[in-house]
């Protein structure tokens, strides 16, 4: 499996290449995978521009984990 490196939250995860946002922050941490899916967080970019959840990974992407209140509002 070929893997590339990608940053969530600032920390540094090899994820599968063929896997997603998602698959990256559950490598990171479960739980707050667990809270993405439940809404209770969202899922940016390094602009801090929403990011679907099923989002590819890419070499050097940079993910951020934040306050599920963007999902609903639209703002952080």
């Amino acid at each position: 499996m070929t893997t590339v490196r990608v940053y969530v939250n600032g920390r540094g995860v090899d994820a599968p290449s063929t896997g997603n946002a998602l698959d990256a922050v559950r490598l990171l941490d479960e739980a707050l995978a667990s809270a993405l899916l439940s809404g209770a967080r969202a899922l940016t970019d390094s602009r801090g521009l929403p990011v679907p959840n099923d989002s590819p990974v890419h070499g050097g992407a940079i993910f951020r984990v934040v306050s599920g209140r963007l999902r609903e509002t639209g703002t952080a």
